[in-house]
């Protein structure tokens, strides 16, 4: 009996101690994101802006410090499910932090539910992980591949185009961005007349242009991103035709993506939820913060890195810490408004920001917003159940 009486108290001690620790103790973060590859540079500038959220609470999150665990994921969903497991398994972290490419976030979504680890997605919007894959602990700081593409639906059909033609990488991003510009264009009264795509990350476009030469259609949709979005636009142009057939893309076909791209993409007009030209206290101070950090200037993967660090903040201030309290941390998420670069957004009961979706135009090397294409856009967060 004294055994167990010794045991018990042993016990209740080892308990207190490891309650201390959840709260007390560092935070382990996960980064598993693209540092190689095409999306190599999206990754950089998420991981940027989550550092410089930290930075600027002084290192710590509801007074935990940040000790981070990175992985390379190659945007390669058929080593994502190891790479993921790896950081929950044997890195132990408490929360994952990714990715760009949608294929690795699905396999990322799947981890973190089947093992209760805290995920906060920063940029991939595959429709799926605030969709049918959503969880309590599933979060995204980002967008669904549905908004921009829906809000671009809108805005061609109320630029009396009729008949379009898409194009985009053959996997679950560029299916899904389609969708929903099909979803609200079609709605309008517009018709696809051709959907074009090819394997990810092919570049060779030729074949497929030709084939948008010779239907002739009154526009494009296409949605391209990094190193792709690049030599897309700069073969558009040189095909001659731009100045022909105008073209039109989610944000991330000129999104970090202008410098490279050059007199090739001037004028050419995307949806999205940031742009360069928003000019509110919030927008400018980040922008300097961010350039004066990392001698670079934001774009939109920086902002949702950040926002992703604002979101993890949020949740760990209203326990205390104590990211096991998944149930408190949801509930206080989704009764926040972040202040956000982008603009003051909040959180859809699938988990999802609803958020203004800005049109667009480039100039001067910058995507300078005409206007709000979409106000407060929530994704429909079709076959999520909580």
């Amino acid at each position: 009996m004294k055994f167990t009486h010794i045991t018990l108290a042993c016990a209740l001690a080892l308990s207190g101690t490891l309650a201390g620790a959840q709260t007390t103790g560092k935070l382990k973060v996960g980064l598993m994101l693209p540092a190689t590859g095409t999306f190599a540079s999206l990754g950089t500038a998420i991981e940027n802006g989550f550092r410089l959220h930290i930075a600027e609470q002084g290192g710590k999150l509801a007074g935990r410090e940040i000790e981070f665990f990175k992985v390379d994921d190659e945007s390669d969903p058929s080593k994502a499910v190891d790479n993921a497991t790896k950081l929950v398994s044997r890195d132990k972290v408490d929360v994952l932090v990714g990715t760009v490419h949608s294929g690795v976030a699905m396999a990322m979504a799947k981890v973190a539910k089947d093992t209760g680890t805290m995920l906060i997605v920063p940029n991939a919007g595959a429709d799926a992980v605030t969709g049918a894959m959503c969880a309590p602990h599933i979060f995204r700081s980002s967008f669904s591949n549905w908004q921009p593409g829906y809000a671009m639906g809108e805005v061609m059909a109320k630029r009396g185009h009729k008949n379009v033609v898409t194009i985009t990488w053959k996997y679950a991003a560029g299916d899904e961005s389609v969708r929903g510009f099909k979803e609200a264009f079609e709605k309008s009264g517009g018709k696809v007349v051709k959907e074009l795509a090819l394997p990810f990350p092919n570049v060779e476009f030729q074949a497929l242009l030709t084939e948008i030469a010779a239907a002739k259609p009154d526009a494009v949709y296409t949605f391209f991103a990094g190193g792709g979005a690049v030599k897309f636009v700069k073969d558009y142009a040189g095909a001659g035709l731009k100045i022909k057939i105008p073209l039109y893309g989610a944000g991330f076909l000129t999104d970090g993506t202008l410098e490279a791209q050059g007199a090739d993409a001037d004028g050419l007009f995307t949806t999205l939820h940031y742009a360069d030209s928003l000019n509110t206290p919030r927008d400018q101070a980040f922008r300097l913060a961010y350039a004066k950090a990392y001698k670079l200037q934001p774009d939109v993967y920086a902002v949702q890195g950040y926002d992703a660090a604002q979101m993890l903040s949020v949740g760990l201030a209203a326990v205390k810490g104590d990211i096991s309290k998944k149930t408190e941390f949801a509930a206080a998420l989704r009764k926040a408004k972040i202040d956000s670069p982008r603009g003051p957004f909040t959180i859809s009961a699938s988990h999802n920001p609803v958020q203004d979706i800005y049109l667009r135009q480039v100039g001067a090397k910058e995507n300078k917003s005409t206007g709000i294409a979409s106000k407060a856009l929530a994704d429909p967060g079709r076959g999520c159940r909580m």
